[in-house]
């Protein structure tokens, strides 16, 4: 039986592009809401080698905007779980897990040179610096999702360097921070320009609330994060 599985992808880009995608190596750090779906669309995209990076497991609040999140899949490692999709999608794609955090001390192992692309979705803001920053130091090219909670208005999601974005309290803070590492410019990022939304209810009068979510929103973050993975790949972005 004919493989058809990217002969739609394969008549959009070429076979020389296929090609190239099913020879590429990415690696996605957080496989939530953004990454989760990254990796989705990575996959069904035809990149052939994934390397998984999460400490987490599935659990109930994630039901709402993981893909991966099912009553079935509670108690699951993120990565195991994401795994198993993308075989279930391709039998034939390469998956490596690692159901750990990302650290300073961890990103000798897991940012590797043969890595031919980075996606930063982590949360923690700390972590975030880190990998960033040692992916420009490695010249290893990366995206890195902003923020996408209290958020509900998916027409004003855009994807900038850094040094362009507003209205992004996230943005914000790491356009600061990575200032004072000495990098101004030259990571792209996924962002929002829309206006961070007020939370209702008892939670907001919490000193460190947790924020909302919409079904959404970090699914098109991640969405668009791939997109912009495929693109590069390929050379269809200057």
């Amino acid at each position: 039986m004919r493989d058809d599985r990217f002969n739609r992808i394969q008549r959009l880009v070429g076979s020389t592009s296929l090609e190239q995608l099913q020879n590429s190596s990415v690696t996605v750090f957080g496989i939530g809401g953004v990454g989760g779906y990254a990796v989705e669309a990575l996959v069904r995209g035809g990149v052939g080698k994934l390397t998984l990076v999460d400490p987490d497991i599935v659990s109930a609040t994630n039901i709402n905007r993981q893909i991966h999140a099912l009553v079935t899949t509670l108690g699951q490692p993120k990565v195991t779980v994401m795994a198993e999709r993308c075989r279930a999608i391709n039998p034939e794609v390469k998956i490596v897990t690692h159901h750990a955090p990302y650290r300073s001390e961890t990103s000798v192992a897991f940012l590797l040179p043969e890595f031919d692309y980075v996606l930063d979705c982590i949360d923690n803001i700390t972590d975030k610096l880190h990998l960033l920053q040692s992916c420009q130091q490695r010249r290893l090219p990366v995206i890195s999702s902003m923020g996408a909670a209290n958020k509900l208005d998916p027409t004003q999601i855009k994807v900038a360097d850094i040094s362009a974005t507003k209205k992004c309290r996230l943005a914000r803070t790491i356009r600061k921070e990575l200032r004072k590492r000495g990098i101004e410019k030259d990571i792209k990022v996924v962002y929002s320009t829309e206006e961070f939304h007020p939370l209702t209810g008892s939670d907001a009068a919490e000193r460190n609330p947790i924020l909302g979510s919409s079904s959404y929103l970090p699914p098109l973050f991640g969405l668009t994060m791939a997109g912009v993975v495929i693109q590069d790949l390929i050379g269809e972005i200057n």
